[in-house]
């Protein structure tokens, strides 16, 4: 038997490599299948995309041109508005189709359809300058029958107008009627170009890369309107126009080259490349749990700062090197009254410094962002509220480091010091007030020591008058009455000062005084004649009203007559200026309104003096406050404690135009009970 020859072991091994080789062929016909399947599917898929946008922008050219024919009819209908004549129409209608040039035509007919008025477009020459307006008076009598029937607007069927360059335009037209008292009284027909309805009603960026036309149903075109043709494929979308009596079909064409190739493979890739990321995705999240970790971290410490922060009383604030707010805590805004989102970025001046205070507070600014470090131990400063109130403030400043080491800025902490303001102040009255009590206190033992002294002077003063009166009447010279009457006023005078020097004594002893019921008018008697001195002294007339069958009363008399003597002797200095040219003193007595059964006794002492200012008046009765250059402050202060140790009250009021009027009230003296 024959042996086989050399190449059928080469032939042996022919089947190895061929399924080999196949293995790696089939690998890659399926990846080309698959490759191919993912560009069919994203063609299809651009090609749908496409084909829905095309649909959209056909949606939306139908609704632009809807809207502008029911706009059209509406500002028609205005030209009706207010009964025009065929001249003022025709000046409306002129206007109307300079702002509407997808109109090329209006016309104002009676009911049988006879022209009242007309007028074409500005923008091309008279419609029916080749044809005559005859010959479309078929089309005119339908969409105006049409019009009656559905008691509103219609549309004819599309027609088409020679012109005279040779060219034409398809046209339509719009029949609306006018109804009076429920009866057609006429109508107005409105011209429309079908292809300027696509150039003007339709979005300009619909018909830039786009065609848009107008068909019939059986695909005649009757207008276009469009860029030129670009690309190998035509994506094509159809929508009825459905106008009252007419529909129209709107066509819109686009053309797009073949879908690329290059976006399709990078998809295959992509997906080749998701096995990749698992990869990297396994390493992230070993990443991200470290970063969470420190996240959580990051914002328990955070949380505890804000905590802190929200806690405190004391107000912070910083602000870059601009002077620009970038923080500030609640204290701070509840310190203020502003809202966060009104302090965080404003700059210069701040909204809540004073007005009369922003040019010494921007000085101060300037020169704190010129890197002048302010002293650690704070400045004092005032703030304004959101409300307008204004309270002091301790601010402590230091510039704000960042983590580099340079300076980012300024922080600022402030203290409400108002509180503080007003326990210091209530300090300094309460040591006005000792110091007063002390002043007082000393001159309660000065008018002790003076009433101790003066009383042997005054003794003999009486003393000397009274033997000198004896003298003269035993001496041999007649004496006349006036030195007699001389002698005895020195003897009442010294007496009563005696009596006076005893009260005030008594007053500052704190003894109870003698109270005796006096008649008033006993009680102005006894200070006339010192107040008839001074008045013919200063030029003052004194008037004095005593009403009639007053009741006595109950009082110190030798302390209520110095509390009318010092009244009117402060009523009469008051009128003691140049320019005051009547000067009059008024001293009245009446019985004051009470309800208890015997009332008060009321003493008024008027001046016509400049009056009191308010700021004087606050203190007119403080002790030791005097606007006189000799006086001592106490007159005023002594007369409203003795009316207040009687039970009255003294106050003043002002007089218009000039002038102050006091007041006090005295107890009558009580009739017995029956």
């Amino acid at each position: 038997m024959p042996s086989r020859p050399p190449e059928t072991g080469l032939a042996r091994l022919l089947p190895l490599g061929w399924r080999r080789w196949t293995l790696w062929l089939l690998l890659a016909v399926l990846v080309l299948l698959m490759l191919g399947v993912m560009v069919y599917l994203a063609g299809r898929y651009e090609a749908s995309q496409v084909q829905a946008r095309i649909d959209r922008d056909t949606s939306d050219a139908l609704g632009d041109i809807r809207g502008g024919l029911t706009r059209n009819v509406q500002s028609l209908q205005a030209l009706q508005a207010s009964n025009p004549t065929p001249a003022s129409w025709a000046i409306e209608a002129g206007e109307l189709l300079r702002e509407h040039r997808e109109i090329v035509r209006i016309e104002w007919r009676d009911s049988h359809l006879q022209v009242l008025s007309q007028v074409d477009t500005p923008y091309r020459s008279k419609l029916f300058d080749r044809s005559g307006r005859e010959s479309a008076q078929t089309d005119v009598s339908l969409a105006c029958a049409t019009a009656r029937r559905f008691n509103g607007p219609a549309y004819s069927s599309s027609y088409f107008v020679p012109r005279l360059d040779g060219l034409g335009l398809e046209v339509v037209e719009l029949c609306m009627p006018l109804i009076n008292a429920g009866r057609v009284s006429g109508y107005v027909l409105a011209t429309y170009a079908l292809q300027e309805v696509l150039a003007n009603l339709v979005g300009r960026q619909l018909a830039r890369s786009q065609e848009i036309s107008f068909t019939e149903a059986d695909g005649t075109r009757l207008a276009l309107h469009g860029s030129a043709r670009r690309g190998t494929r035509m994506f094509t979308a159809q929508q009825l126009l459905d106008l009252p009596g007419n529909t129209l079909v709107l066509r819109l064409d686009s053309w797009h080259s073949a879908p690329s190739l290059f976006p399709n493979v990078m998809t295959a890739l992509v997906t080749a490349m998701a096995i990749a990321l698992v990869s990297v995705l396994v390493l992230l999240a070993k990443d991200t749990r470290r970063r969470l970790a420190a996240e959580r971290d990051l914002a328990d410490a955070l949380a505890f700062r804000k905590a802190m922060e929200d806690s405190l009383v004391t107000g912070l604030r910083a602000r870059d090197l601009q002077g620009h707010i970038t923080y500030v805590n609640p204290a701070f805004c509840q310190m203020v009254g502003f809202e966060l989102e009104e302090l965080l970025g404003h700059g210069m001046p701040a909204p809540y410094w004073p007005p009369d205070l922003v040019s010494e507070y921007e000085q101060r600014q300037a020169i704190r962002l010129a890197g002048n470090v302010p002293p650690r131990e704070g400045f004092e400063s005032v703030f304004m509220r959101k409300d307008g109130s204004r309270f002091p403030v301790l601010v402590i400043e230091a510039p704000l480091i960042n983590a580099q080491g340079l300076q980012t800025g300024w922080m600022s902490a402030f203290l409400d010091i108002s509180e503080q303001r007003r326990i210091e102040e209530l300090s300094r009255a309460s040591q006005e007030r000792l110091q007063a009590t002390a002043r007082l206190a000393t001159v309660g033992e000065m008018a002790s020591l003076l009433s101790h002294e003066l009383n042997q002077p005054l003794a003999a003063i009486s003393s000397y008058a009274t033997g000198s009166m004896n003298l003269l009447r035993q001496g041999d010279s007649t004496v006349t009455p006036d030195i007699e009457m001389a002698l005895r006023r020195i003897a009442e005078q010294a007496e009563r000062a005696g009596r006076v020097i005893k009260s005030v004594h008594d007053f500052v002893r704190r003894r109870d005084q003698a109270r005796e019921a006096v008649p008033a008018r006993r009680l102005l008697e006894a200070i006339m004649p010192l107040v008839t001195l001074q008045a013919r002294k200063l030029g003052v007339r004194v008037v004095t009203d005593i009403e009639p069958n007053l009741p006595e009363v109950m009082c110190d008399r030798t302390m209520v007559e110095q509390v009318l003597l010092n009244l009117a002797r402060n009523g009469m200095q008051a009128m003691d200026q140049p320019d005051i040219r009547e000067r009059v003193l008024r001293i009245q007595a009446r019985k004051a309104a009470s309800n208890e059964a015997n009332g008060w006794l009321e003493w008024s002492v008027a001046d016509q003096g400049a009056g009191i200012s308010e700021e004087v008046g606050q203190q007119l009765f403080t002790p030791f406050f005097t606007t006189k250059a000799e006086g001592m402050g106490l007159g005023l202060s002594l007369c409203r404690t003795v009316v207040e140790q009687h039970g009255g009250y003294l106050g003043f009021e002002r007089l218009s135009p000039n002038g102050t009027i006091f007041r006090f009230t005295l107890p009558v003296k009580k009739n017995p009970a029956p």
